[in-house]
């Protein structure tokens, strides 16, 4: 304070790369560096090295070009670089790093693919409702209530006019009628705030021993989930199979961390019940514990005994104990898969066109969460922000016990203690600290307290 005038002067034209000053880089990137080039991520991917920054986030920060690998001198890519990078690379390969990030999962003992829960939620589409026209003309939806209106008799209608008249329509926007002109893979759909908007579909299959996410499918919003969980399971399916044959080649012979006789359970919510997907997953010799819809009257089952029995035999493990415990799990693991990737993740709004496009940036942002998995089994947290809070945390924490244990040796009392009473040998506290992680461990306890006012 009050030298910064002192210390103002005119800035060097050029500044020698080595004489620039340069911080530690973020110690989560470090690490998260060393896992990535001990796997020999760079080499398995070569060439989408870009792809793990972002445009805007790389160009302020000196940590993230420091984790990709661009220098000083050089221009960060732009949007429009990382964007035909995605388009060129095709979607088979985006799914080979997802499944090289499964198998950094499996090696770390982070994945067991026994017990699997299922869920879907709606991502926005890039695409505004005001802007769809219909399938058949390529008519604007404006212009269709505009003929309307003139058939009806109004020969110069205003738009209160058109809101009217579009208000007393039973069935106003329908998926078979109508399409989006900039992504026609989106649909409409109502959002789980009650607005309609185009959108996706994005299904989860979770591991629900570790929270990893096995499979990851994106699907047309007007699909329901009984329709769209036979695809998402079989990807599981095969993912969960090449990681056992992956291990069986590896390491022959260790234990295997993988379920090597596949997914065993799925567990979902009760938007997926219904007798033919139930009776379909029974076939696949899994079993499944899944809530029962509330249905009025009494079911008939002529000609269904096959749905009958595995409606029945799924309604018997729901009601059990292990069921309702595999019910609050899914709820746990599968949720937080969503929070992670679409609401703190910012993918809720696509910002991308077509069902493939988008399914590329899924792939990769949803790796990237399995990558946490490793990231907080090493260091206790998955995210650089989690980190920092808790290296704020261990810092305030000993802080603390050294005030607390400042105050009690100055307290009026600490030295009117009776002759029998055992003499308190205070607080200690005990600073552990690990070189590979760059993190401190603080442990306080008491010895041979009696009557301790604290």
């Amino acid at each position: 304070m009050g030298t910064r005038k002192d210390r103002e002067r005119q800035e060097d034209l050029w500044v020698a790369y080595t004489n620039m000053a340069a911080g530690p880089g973020h110690p989560f990137y470090a690490r998260l560096n060393e896992v990535l080039e001990g796997e020999g991520f760079d080499a398995f991917v070569e060439g989408i090295e870009s792809e793990r920054g972002i445009a805007w986030r790389l160009k302020d920060s000196l940590s993230l070009r420091h984790f990709v690998g661009i220098a000083l001198d050089e221009d960060t890519p732009d949007h429009s670089t990382i964007s035909r990078t995605r388009r060129l690379i095709d979607l088979e390969t985006h799914k080979q790093v997802f499944s090289w990030v499964l198998g950094l999962l499996a090696d770390r003992a982070l994945l067991a693919g026994k017990r699997i829960g299922i869920d879907a939620t709606t991502l926005e589409a890039s695409a505004a409702m005001r802007s769809i026209v219909r399938r058949d003309t390529g008519e604007r939806y404006e212009e269709f209530l505009t003929g309307l209106a003139k058939a009806s008799g109004i020969e110069t209608p205003m738009r209160e006019d058109l809101a009217r008249l579009d208000r007393k329509r039973k069935k106003r926007t329908s998926n078979k009628e109508w399409k989006s002109p900039t992504d026609q893979d989106a649909r409409v759909a109502k959002m789980k705030d009650g607005s309609t908007h185009l959108a996706h579909k994005a299904e989860h299959a979770v591991d629900l021993d570790t929270g990893a996410v096995v499979a990851v499918t994106l699907q047309a919003a007007d699909l329901g989930d009984t329709a769209t969980v036979q695809e998402t399971l079989a990807d599981a399916g095969l993912a969960v199979a090449d990681l056992v044959d992956r291990e069986a080649e590896l390491h022959p012979e260790e234990e295997p961390k993988v379920n090597v006789e596949g997914i065993e359970e799925l567990v979902a919510d009760k938007g997926y019940h219904s007798g033919e997907a139930l009776e379909q997953i029974k076939e696949l010799e899994v079993r499944t514990y899944i809530p029962e819809k509330k249905q009025p009257g009494k079911r008939h089952w002529k000609g269904k005994q096959g749905q009958q029995q595995a409606v029945y035999q799924n309604r018997q493990r729901v009601r059990g104990r292990y069921g309702k415990r595999l019910l609050r799990r899914r709820g746990e693991f599968v949720e937080r898969t969503f929070a992670h990737c679409y609401e703190t993740g910012g993918m809720r709004r696509c910002t991308l066109h077509g069902r493939k496009n988008i399914l590329k940036r899924l792939l990769i942002h949803v790796g990237a969460f399995n990558i946490s998995l490793v990231m907080r089994k090493m260091l206790g947290a998955g995210k650089p922000r989690e980190l920092a809070n808790r290296m704020a945390e261990l810092v305030l924490g000993a802080s603390k016990r050294l005030i607390n244990l400042f105050r009690y040796k100055n307290a009026d009392n600490f030295n009117l203690r009776s002759a029998n009473t055992p003499r308190h040998t205070g607080h200690f506290i005990t600073v552990r600290w690990n070189t590979d992680w760059e993190m401190a461990h603080c442990t306080t306890g008491r010895e041979g307290v009696v009557g301790s006012p604290l």
